[in-house]
């Protein structure tokens, strides 16, 4: 008996060895999708818009890219941006939201090493497809707060949540609440404002039931260019609330285009589709 005691002791000693050993070598031990661990950089819009804010300071032009729902497209993002780093007339990049398709850790985290071989700074916006699992929490880890704003030269750029319905409609969104504490903290050298989201009013993550009322709080802003979206993977301009101001849609990064806008010092703009 204490032979057969003995070998069996031995025998799950060698059963646990050989597991650790063999988890350990091929690295088999993972994390479940949707755990928030996240490893590399992080509160990356935070410094990024530091940075853009002090490149930008004093300027009465500034030229940006748009690019939006990147998502499962990793080849597509890596040309992307391979075509905007090859281009001297870029001082940032603005990417509209759904950085991710299922809003799992490790989407956001390929997506950003990719967007961090840019030469020059940039900034995220939640996407409806960012918030899906535990993906709204990664987001703000790695990225910050949904809602966020920031200047560049004499114009503001007002970057909002718009997925209301990934939400249920139980939070406000839109944040009116923040539009209006953005709006009254303007320093007196911004002349014009530009507002990028993910979702434009019509679509259907938008709270539709306010989009008269958000297009008159932004509206408020001191010199509105025009707006900025994704979500709908197409290129498209569209005039909704019939009263000038445009929104711009570029398509996702499988049509393999962005758009660069060009602010100019004579407050009007231009833009330019560009297919790579």
């Amino acid at each position: 008996m204490l032979i057969f005691a003995a070998m069996k002791t031995l025998q799950h000693f060698l059963v646990f060895a050989v597991t650790v050993c063999w988890c350990a070598g091929c690295s088999m031990i993972d994390y479940h999708p949707y755990d928030t661990r996240v490893s590399g950089a992080h509160d990356i819009n935070r410094r990024n818009a530091e940075r853009i804010t002090a490149s930008c300071e004093g300027r009465d032009e500034v030229h940006f890219v748009l690019i939006s729902d990147t998502q499962r497209w990793y080849d597509e993002t890596e040309d992307a941006v391979r075509s905007i780093n090859a281009r001297s007339d870029v001082d940032f990049v603005i990417h509209c939201g759904d950085i991710s398709d299922f809003g799992m850790t490790k989407e956001f985290e390929l997506q950003r090493d990719i967007l961090n071989r840019l030469h020059v700074p940039y900034v995220v916006l939640l996407g409806n497809h960012d918030c899906l699992g535990t993906g709204a929490d990664t987001f703000r880890y790695i990225f910050g707060e949904p809602n966020f704003a920031f200047n560049a030269g004499d114009t503001h750029f007002l970057c909002l949540n718009s997925n209301a319905f990934e939400y249920d409609y139980s939070v406000a969104i839109p944040d009116f609440g923040f539009i209006t504490a953005d709006r009254e903290a303007l320093p007196a050298t911004v002349r014009r404002t530009v507002v990028a989201m993910h979702a434009q009013p019509t679509s259907d993550q938008f709270n539709n039931n306010v989009a008269e009322l958000f297009q008159y709080e932004i509206r408020r802003y001191p010199g509105l260019a025009f707006c900025m979206c994704g979500h709908e993977h197409k290129l498209q301009v569209n005039e909704w609330f019939g009263d000038g101001i445009l929104y711009y849609e570029c398509g996702a990064a499988k049509k393999r285009q962005y758009i660069v806008f060009h602010l100019l010092s004579n407050g009007s703009y231009d833009y330019e589709v560009v297919n790579y």
